[in-house]
């Protein structure tokens, strides 16, 4: 592992092995498809209309490409993984310009009862905070909440199937890094959660604190009394959750950031490593279905198992990620336990 200090090197998954998933298996490298090369971050969700819908930071989008660099834009795209066909979205209500921590990003995306949500990064301007925004015509215009979470630097969705499909109940989760900036790692991840017809009011989210003796997630309106729903000491930074409904899991893949003292911690885009984790619920118990501190390719800085390019038990995905700074897709077997 050239360039990687021992003790980083020989890190170990901070949770015990999956009783459920036995491993992930990756298609040759030599099958990934790479399209939209020059942009990054790629969050996705499935909407109503049958399309997936994603965001690119830094780039300039599938072809034919803008012309002026975007740090926001906006893509559509149609197919299975094999065929899949991505067209650019236009939107001048949403579209952000301004590289790094300059310019605004989208951190994660939902479809849900027809209206696409998306949490926006860097909403200060300079690398910090998050913001709401959300869609009723797939992306065409946009309308931004007055409120934002200052505590929290990468906001996500938890996605389920087609339009939140398949959710465990009537509200929308969302999780991030416990930070307000989205490129220096913490030692945890959060979780909240919000009434679907509520999402919009700051007033109505909760915030996970801890699991009772019963079992059960306990939930509070103080952002103070937050607590940990994932721990993983200064390796807490960019991820994804999906759930799994073949397999009933939900699937956390969560890049490990470069070592203390690297330039950028943040970049993964051409080397170093992720781990996906599975629970049977959004506040876990967590457990390890796959880890490694080097892939074989750049693993990006994003990482997504999107719901409609799953198989129906759940055993086949295609992970699409910001490896080599593109839309890159590669197909996922997964092997369960005895």
């Amino acid at each position: 592992m050239l360039g990687y200090p021992r003790s980083f090197a020989q890190q170990v998954a901070p949770y015990p092995r999956s009783p459920v998933i036995a491993a992930i298996d990756w298609a040759p490298a030599e099958t990934i498809v790479r399209k939209a090369k020059g942009g990054d971050n790629w969050p996705l969700t499935w909407a109503d209309d049958g399309a997936i819908y994603s965001t690119y930071g830094d780039g300039w989008g599938f072809r034919p490409r803008v012309r002026d660099k975007l740090s926001l834009g906006l893509v559509r795209i149609d197919g299975g993984a094999d065929d899949f066909r991505g067209v650019n979205i236009r939107s001048e209500s949403i579209e952000k310009y301004g590289d790094g921590r300059r310019g605004e990003k989208a951190w994660g995306l939902l479809s849900v009862d027809g209206q696409l949500l998306m949490w926006m990064g860097h909403a200060n301007r300079e690398g910090a905070e998050c913001q709401l925004a959300w869609s009723s015509d797939h992306g065409k215009t946009w309308e931004q909440s007055e409120w934002r979470f200052a505590e929290f630097g990468l906001v996500g969705f938890i996605n389920f199937g087609r339009d939140y499909s398949g959710a465990r109940d009537d509200y929308v989760y969302a999780y991030s890094h416990d930070g307000p900036n989205a490129d220096t790692p913490a030692d945890r991840f959060v979780l909240m959660r919000v009434p679907i017809s509520q999402v919009k009011l700051r007033e109505a989210w909760e915030f996970f604190t801890r699991i009772n003796a019963r079992g059960d997630p306990v939930w509070t309106s103080d952002i103070e009394k937050r607590g940990a729903v994932f721990r993983h000491k200064d390796a807490c930074l960019r991820s994804a959750v999906t759930y799994n409904p073949g397999i009933k899991r939900y699937l956390w893949w969560q890049a490990i950031p470069q070592p203390s003292g690297h330039v950028d911690r943040g970049d993964t885009r051409f080397d170093g490593g992720f781990g996906v984790y599975d629970a049977p619920e959004p506040w876990g118990p967590w457990t390890t279905a796959y880890f490694t501190r080097q892939w074989d390719v750049g693993p990006g800085e994003h990482g997504d198992f999107p719901a409609k390019w799953t198989s129906r038990d759940g055993r086949s995905m295609h992970l699409v990620f910001s490896g080599d700074d593109a839309f890159s897709v590669r197909k996922a077997t997964v092997r369960l336990a005895e």
